[in-house]
């Protein structure tokens, strides 16, 4: 039943605009530009001068997620379609979003683990992206024709494509973000937050005014995609806090690195899929050969919005709980009132 309905939904076409894909990739180059006007030097230096919390969180990001991923796609192969399990994989082939910096300062995270995963995983997207997306999406399409659950023709992953676009919407603004940070610091500092809320804000109103023409149809498929977007979300927020937690590092380290590894760049994800120079329609959305990409975009799409819901639901639960660093801050200052007295 839920794989009939997945299978279902990988043959919807949404309804977009001419030039969509092509909008989408400004306004995301726009953003990573905001976000690389904050990426200072010293912000890429912390990976040397701290190096355990930050290189932890970053293989959580590249390595812990994907895999984990992987594992709960091939447990649940039975229920899913090919389209769904590769969005999936995409969406944790993503960098972490720069969202997270400000619910990982909320949560009385450590700030600037949090820039420097952000600024390292961003940096990094043009060619850890792709190879992860390419390295998960071959293993699981194998596993997929071995098990005989892959009914579709064999699905070439375009890494080289992949790498090519990624690399002009995310490593140029960044290039020219990070050179007018060194350039002009007055300047960029003063135009950063309001230029990254500003592109933010467009980006997501983009996304939503992509759905509101499809409303119907997201209505009539958001109960099967949320409860696995929800399952997925919570299991990188469980790989972020059970890493960090057997590396024995700092609650606020910990609660940084959950939330970097929880918080996907899901946009790039949805930027490459509506790009055709990636996802060429003669082969992902060919009804012909049964290739039809409706559950990726579904899934990546609704991703990008859950996790900003779930992320500040996190950060709100952490802020709640005092750190010990705090408890003993409280300790010592009662403790000098009643000696006082």
């Amino acid at each position: 039943m839920i794989k009939e309905q997945l299978a279902s939904l990988d043959g919807v076409s949404l309804n977009l605009g001419s030039g969509t894909g092509l909008i989408l990739s400004i306004i995301l180059a726009l953003v990573m530009f905001g976000i690389a006007l904050g990426i200072k030097s010293e912000t890429l230096k912390n990976v040397f001068t701290h190096p355990k919390s930050i290189i932890t969180g970053i293989l959580l990001q590249w390595i812990g997620l994907p895999l984990v991923t992987f594992i709960l796609i091939v447990c649940l192969n039975r229920y899913l379609t090919p389209m769904v399990a590769l969005g999936m994989l995409l969406v944790a082939s993503c960098p972490g979003g720069n969202i997270s910096n400000f619910m990982s300062s909320f949560a009385k995270g450590n700030t600037e683990l949090s820039v420097s995963m952000t600024a390292v995983t961003t940096v990094a997207s043009p060619l850890v992206t792709p190879f992860n997306f390419w390295l998960w999406g071959n293993l699981y399409l194998r596993y997929a024709s071995l098990s005989g659950t892959l009914t579709i023709p064999q699905l070439v992953i375009p890494f080289a494509d992949i790498f090519v676009t990624v690399f002009i919407i995310l490593a140029i603004p960044i290039a020219i973000g990070m050179f007018c940070a060194h350039r002009f610091p007055k300047f960029s500092e003063k135009i950063r937050r309001p230029f990254s809320v500003f592109s933010i804000i467009v980006f997501i109103a983009m996304v939503l005014g992509m759905f509101i023409p499809n409303w119907q149809l997201f209505i009539q498929y958001i109960g099967i995609i949320f409860v696995l977007v929800l399952i997925h979300n919570a299991l990188a927020f469980t790989t972020g806090w059970t890493g960090a937690s057997a590396m024995r590092l700092p609650r606020r380290d910990r609660r940084s690195i959950t939330i970097e590894v929880g918080i996907q760049n899901s946009g790039l994800g949805l930027t490459m899929l509506l790009n055709p120079a990636i996802f060429k329609p003669e082969l992902w959305c060919n009804p012909e050969t049964g290739v039809m990409y409706g559950g990726m975009l579904f899934v990546t799409a609704w991703w990008g919005i859950w996790h900003i819901i779930s992320g500040l639901a996190l950060a709100t639960i952490f802020r709640s709980h005092p750190l010990p660093e705090e408890r003993n801050l409280h300790l010592t200052k009662e403790q000098q009132t009643i000696s006082t007295i």
